[in-house]
């Protein structure tokens, strides 16, 4: 249990480390007159997210699962962003869940910080393998990258504090599987409305990128008429 609470920790330190080094907050930063898009679903995500993980505390649900909400946030935010967004979140179970500083900090970084990463990671070969595809985008960055993430994660975390065993085990994997896998339909839906809709909104996202169009063979510009 010790060596798990220092790897913790140890991670947790990585990730703001890392963050910090880039200055994420420039992106939030008003320039000139007009407030940066990132804005809203920042404070979006810093309201919502709390709440959601708040639920399993609240619920009392037979099984310690909840909707991570990571992977969206880094689709939404970035990772840098996205790292004090789940911060907060999983530090705020403390008060909404009843949680002691050990569990929310394993609740960050299993159900948060990692799965953040692995989209990140994930998502940076997707890319590479297909390039800016919009198909690719929304199955391969916004559904399969954070079903395989969540379950991923959701299975390791299970198995280090002995969980997966006794009479419920196969029914605890497929809540996990199913969990994963219903988060991630609802990441992709949302993420295809926010193309459509308000694409600015999406710090992983451009429309210069995934929408651009052959380059056309410039014509000559027609010249005035000779008088």
């Amino acid at each position: 249990m010790e060596a798990r609470a220092l790897a913790e920790i140890l991670l947790f330190a990585l990730a703001w480390a890392a963050t910090l080094a880039v200055r994420p907050w420039r992106l939030l930063l008003r320039y000139g007159g007009d407030v940066p898009p990132l804005v809203t679903p920042f404070l979006a995500s810093l309201t919502v997210l709390p709440w959601l993980w708040s639920w399993p505390g609240l619920a009392l649900l037979p099984l310690p699962l909840h909707w991570s909400g990571a992977p969206l946030v880094v689709l939404l935010l970035g990772w840098p962003l996205a790292v004090p967004v789940i911060t907060v979140a999983g530090l705020s179970t403390m008060l909404t869940a009843d949680a002691s500083f050990g569990h929310a900090l394993s609740l960050t970084v299993w159900a948060g910080l990692l799965p953040a990463t692995l989209v990140l990671l994930l998502g940076h070969g997707v890319r590479k393998a297909f390039g800016p595809n919009p198909v690719a985008y929304m199955l391969g960055r916004a559904f399969f990258v954070p079903m395989l993430t969540l379950a991923a994660c959701g299975f390791c975390a299970a198995a280090l504090t002995h969980g997966l065993q006794g009479p419920t085990a196969d029914l605890q994997r497929v809540a996990v599987f199913l969990l994963a896998m219903g988060e991630a339909s609802w990441s992709c839906a949302l993420v295809s409305l926010l193309v459509a809709y308000r694409p600015q909104w999406l710090a992983t996202w451009s429309d210069q990128m995934y929408l651009r169009r052959p380059a056309r063979e410039r014509l000559p510009a027609p010249q005035p008429p000779r008088r």
